[in-house]
């Protein structure tokens, strides 16, 4: 009765009134609305307000990934994950999440500036998404979305994973779940065929990010999506001459078609991952203090700074409005 009675505080606690916001620029967008920078009239603290369009959301099935999104974001605390700050589904058009608002923009943008991540910096970069991964698999969360456009860079140069629309709570720890979703790309063969999946797609899609990191390319790349998930079942990969050998190893023991043979669902856990010789030298300790010097420092010029961002035009969201007895939102 009392834990029931805490979820509901923390649920009141996360409501906003959105008048309380004043809108500012876009700095994104998606299938479902913008994501737009706000500010908190009496306290001046800028946020970011993702704006979805509750119809479309309706129309395309996605109420239960809205809300599961909701409700995984309401319950998870971590320096390398956004943060929820509130959220509101009042409005009879659209729903509104309040979020820390991260200014150093996309990784993607970086390693498209980039190309390629020397190793070090790889090597950062990636023990983020370690950490994220063991703390969401600790409790039966599993991500199934990473790809560089869900990943944000603070001021201070460490990450943030954003957007949990595809995260899924699993009843137990060895749960599967049966739902076709993420990027083409990153794919896990058994989301691919449908035998059901659980965290171990996260561990296969943490292989993809390494070798896209360091090659600049994923590694079942094709310009259809047929062929790329016929690439991925295939599981050959082609190694650039160059690549760093350790690197290799790891990327070889992630990308491993059998789940039962895949790092990060043996035996000793994230332990293989982190005790690879990939890492070797890596100070794990001062990484999870925040007390390693990050590899790139965004340029930010004030807490309204959008210029890692890409310009968006403004304009209005039209949407029509959802009655109340055909709401899914209005009692949440």
């Amino acid at each position: 009765m009392e834990d029931k009675d805490k979820d509901k505080s923390k649920k009141k606690k996360l409501k906003v009134k959105i008048k309380d916001f004043e809108k500012l620029n876009t700095v994104g967008l998606g299938s479902y609305g913008r994501v737009c920078l706000c500010k908190k009239k009496k306290s001046g603290k800028v946020y970011v307000m993702k704006i979805l369009k509750k119809n479309d959301i309706i129309k395309q099935k996605q109420v239960d990934h809205v809300y599961s999104e909701y409700t995984i974001l309401s319950k998870l605390k971590h320096p390398f994950i956004v943060q929820l700050i509130g959220v509101n589904f009042e409005d009879p058009k659209y729903i509104y999440f309040i979020l820390e608002y991260i200014q150093g923009g996309e990784l993607f943008t970086l390693l498209r500036s980039n190309v390629t991540f020397p190793v070090p910096q790889t090597k950062f970069y990636i023990a983020h998404i370690i950490t994220v991964f063991e703390y969401l698999h600790s409790k039966n969360i599993v991500y199934r979305d990473l790809k560089p456009e869900n990943i944000l860079i603070n001021k201070n140069g460490y990450l943030k994973l954003t957007d949990f629309g595809f995260a899924k709570q699993l009843d137990s720890e060895k749960a599967k779940t049966y739902t076709l979703c993420g990027t083409p790309e990153y794919l896990a063969p058994e989301i691919i065929l449908n035998k059901g999946h659980g965290k171990a797609v996260d561990w296969w899609t943490l292989g993809i990010l390494l070798f896209e990191m360091l090659v600049g390319i994923d590694p079942f790349s094709d310009d259809e999506p047929m062929k790329t998930y016929q690439k991925i079942l295939k599981g050959k990969i082609n190694f650039p001459k160059e690549i760093d050998k350790d690197a290799k190893s790891l990327i070889k023991h992630l990308l491993v078609q059998d789940t039962t043979k895949r790092y990060g669902c043996l035996k000793n856990g994230v332990k293989d991952i982190l005790n690879h010789r990939f890492f070797d030298g890596f100070d794990w300790k001062n990484f999870v203090y925040l007390s390693m010097e990050a590899p790139y420092i965004p340029q930010i010029k004030n807490d309204e700074d959008t210029s890692n961002f890409e310009k968006y035009p403004e304009s209005d969201l039209e949407s029509s409005t959802v009655d109340k007895k055909n709401d899914p939102f209005i009692n949440w």
